[in-house]
């Protein structure tokens, strides 16, 4: 299944169930992201460096970032070692482990004015991708490792394909606009797809 570019793997890992520690996602949500040179949106536009080296190893390997320093975000790494494609999955649908998936992320909640710490909404504890990466318990120490290999393991749909709908990657800016990169895939109509927002002029590449 992830044998091929990014963008060729992306749509068809949409219906496929992630199985971390102890939780299920079936995923509704993804981005695709390529190389160096290719995609100004990626990570490993401007080459290799020692905290991007997971996205230009084999396929089926785990490329984990944090995001603005604090949210884990999970990426698959597709095609062939030294290209540099990766599939970011950024929500899902959990199917098995909802009571650890809600421990998750209370545990990863502030407290509200009241003491208590306000719970999240079934349909929102994979929703976005710190949200999906909690819930699948990822963690740093998961980057750089393959799938299956104790961490998180890939299976195929277990149903029909979905429909799917394409478009601009979530706070993503690019030269050229949004329309020159539709590489965002989902589920229509599927409540737990994240919010679109656009970029504010920066790229995903640092």
């Amino acid at each position: 299944m992830l044998a091929g570019d990014a963008v060729s793997v992306a749509p068809l890992l949409l219906g496929a169930v992630l199985d971390g520690r102890g939780v299920s996602v079936r995923l509704t949500e993804v981005e695709a992201y390529l190389g160096v040179g290719e995609d100004p949106g990626s990570h490993a536009f401007r080459g290799q460096t020692p905290r991007t080296a997971p996205m230009f190893a084999a396929p089926g390997t785990l490329y984990v970032y944090l995001s603005y320093g604090m949210h884990r975000c999970l990426n698959l790494v597709t095609g062939e070692a030294g290209t540099a494609s990766a599939v970011l999955v950024r929500a899902g649908e959990v199917v098995a482990g909802i009571d650890e998936a809600r421990a998750r992320a209370l545990a990863g909640r502030r407290p509200g004015a009241d003491g208590a710490v306000p719970r999240v909404p079934d349909r929102d504890l994979a929703r976005g991708p710190a949200r999906l990466a909690r819930a699948l318990g990822v963690t740093l120490d998961d980057d750089g490792r393959m799938l299956a290999d104790g961490a998180v393991d890939l299976a195929a749909s277990p149903g029909p394909a979905p429909a799917i709908a394409t478009g601009p990657r979530v706070g993503v800016a690019h030269p050229g606009g949004g329309d020159a990169y539709p590489w965002r895939f989902w589920i229509p109509g599927d409540p737990t797809v994240s919010a679109y927002r656009p970029g504010r002029g920066i790229t995903r590449a640092r």
